[in-house]
């Protein structure tokens, strides 16, 4: 262990790290330490097979770490001052960051600033940080934003048509997200195919609980799905994916206030607000029973999916590949097979019988039906 980086992604009451040798390069350690601040908290540790649990009350961030790196202790001890490199997963970085950035005082500030656009996610990503830097104070610490790769879009695919001085003064613009996941799958397409990058035309699909599609030319994002927040898009486990404006505006003069209209839409809706679970698996096991609502909220689900890919083969001009990936990305043969069903005319077709046979985390798997122009 020559390079060794620590990754973390720190939620408001988790930390999910990962320990990579870059001469690899190869994950060495991974671990999620949760309910942080709960008399259940738990730490689950593997090390290449080798796992560690601890089971305790972590009451902060600060306990959450220390309980990480008794963990590494029990498997295979890290050396703090032997880190090259700590990384840190940050989800809004507005409009300041169009790539990785080492952490100083600045960038903190800028992190802090964000926060209006990111208040579940971007006040937790800070309390890893700040403590981790307490931590590990001789390496570098560097954000990681998933606003980043977004940052290419032209005006006209990030761009709202409402007031500009509104806009501007409160930083209303689609921003993206998940660009890390787009970034990494679109390049990694490219490189399978044999096709350059920088002439490359790749949809990349991210759907997990949490998802959204991208139009990547030439290795730069032109357009995605998610907005001025994570909110925007396609439908998702609890989140609506989009909305007619109109209709919040409804429900508050209804009588509903802001907050419970930011729980309906955060935390009520998607898969959960129309099967009642956000686990597609469970959506489908519904469905094959003869759930009516199950069925249609899993039409509604890939709908939206297809919506954004015709606009995408558009923006694009035609695609070379559309990539799934994620946890329903790449573990759920019927999602992708609706998704793919009836557009050979556009050059999409998936080979069922290999789509059916895979799932699961493999590096790239090439689902594309014998003469389909479009790789998937």
């Amino acid at each position: 262990m020559t390079t060794p980086i620590l990754v973390l992604n720190s939620g408001s009451s988790s930390i999910k790290y990962e320990l990579i040798d870059m001469d690899g390069p190869v994950s060495l350690a991974q671990g999620l330490v949760e309910r942080i601040g709960e008399a259940t908290s738990r730490v689950e540790h593997d090390a290449r097979g080798i796992t560690h649990v601890i089971d305790r009350p972590l009451a902060d961030h600060r306990e959450g770490l220390a309980a990480m790196a008794e963990a590494f202790d029990a498997t295979i001890p890290v050396d703090p001052a032997a880190l090259v490199a700590v990384g840190h997963r940050v989800v809004h970085g507005g409009d300041r960051f169009a790539q990785p950035a080492v952490i100083d005082d600045e960038v903190l500030s800028a992190i802090r600033e964000c926060i209006p656009l990111a208040p579940l996610h971007n006040p937790a990503n800070l309390t890893g940080i700040e403590v981790a830097l307490q931590a590990f104070p001789d390496c570098p610490h560097v954000a990681v934003f998933d606003t980043a790769f977004h940052q290419s879009m032209p005006a006209a695919s990030y761009r709202y048509a409402i007031d500009r001085g509104v806009a501007e003064e409160h930083m209303i613009r689609r921003y993206g997200f998940h660009g890390t996941s787009h970034a990494y799958v679109s390049r990694r397409a490219a490189e399978f195919l044999g096709i350059p990058l920088e002439m490359s035309r790749i949809i990349t699909l991210h759907l997990g609980n949490g998802a959204s599609a991208c139009a990547v030319r030439g290795g730069r994002s032109i357009d995605t799905s998610m907005g001025l927040t994570p909110l925007a898009g396609l439908v998702m486990g609890t989140r609506s994916g989009d909305i007619d404006p109109g209709a919040l505006i409804h429900l508050l003069r209804a009588g509903l206030t802001v907050d419970e209209v930011d729980t309906l839409l955060n935390k009520r809706s998607g898969m959960k607000g129309l099967a009642g679970a956000n686990d597609l698996r469970q959506v489908h096991a519904a469905a094959e029973t003869g759930d009516a609502e199950a069925r249609e909220a899993l039409e509604v689900y890939v709908h939206a999916i297809r919506h954004f890919l015709g606009a995408y083969l558009v923006e694009l001009g035609g695609a070379d590949a559309v990539v799934f990936t994620a946890g329903v990305g790449e573990n759920d043969p019927a999602v992708r097979e609706a998704v793919c069903a009836d557009i050979a005319r556009l050059g999409i077709a998936i080979d069922s019988a290999k789509n059916a046979a895979t799932r699961g985390p493999e590096d790239v798997v090439d689902l594309t039906a014998r003469g389909a122009p479009v790789k998937i």
